[in-house]
């Protein structure tokens, strides 16, 4: 089900993609795949995740230089609006263009390869896309989210687990 354009909307654990629609009357225009909903934003798909970030107290731009920062992909890198929610996402291009769609790490089932530049991608949920991206870079771009999440929940269970006893009380 497409819904009307929506003004404001966050990302949430629902939301399984954010996919780049061409321009409408030169407009941005992004689709946003919810487990059960689907609905248009005159917004890049980028500026709903940076909008997301912000939501979580950072920007994409903070997101990506933790990223680098936990294990150092620099390009197209995937990000974690939220960690304790599972809210990770990849990019299917660079970030900065209009046409980078950003696909949910935590709601991909499988992927196929659909053509040589076109990779069919299949959700939990029983709904799916093709996007206008080789299988090898989606199946990287997945890879590199799942070594991210791996890193950045180690990091957060060494500190849960040597810092428990000497965590700030609020006054």
């Amino acid at each position: 089900m497409l819904n009307e354009a929506k003004i404001k909307y966050e990302v949430t654990p629902l939301t399984i993609a954010i996919i780049a629609e061409e321009t409408r009357n030169g407009h941005p225009t992004a689709r946003l795949m919810e487990d059960n909903d689907s609905f248009i934003i005159h917004q890049t798909p980028s500026k709903v995740i940076d909008l997301a970030c912000k939501f979580f107290g950072s920007s994409l731009k903070g997101r990506q230089e933790g990223t680098k920062d936990v294990c150092g992909i620099t390009h197209k890198a995937p990000i974690s609006i939220d960690p304790t929610s599972g809210m990770y996402f990849f990019p299917t291009s660079s970030p900065q263009s209009p046409n980078c769609s950003w696909i949910s790490h935590s709601h991909i089932d499988n992927i196929e390869r659909e053509s040589q530049n076109a990779t069919h991608i299949y959700f939990k949920n029983g709904k799916s896309i093709i996007v206008s991206v080789s299988y090898g870079s989606i199946l990287n771009q997945v890879q590199r989210t799942a070594q991210f999440r791996y890193l950045l929940d180690k990091r957060i269970k060494y500190l849960w687990k040597n810092q428990a006893d000497r965590v700030a009380e609020p006054f």
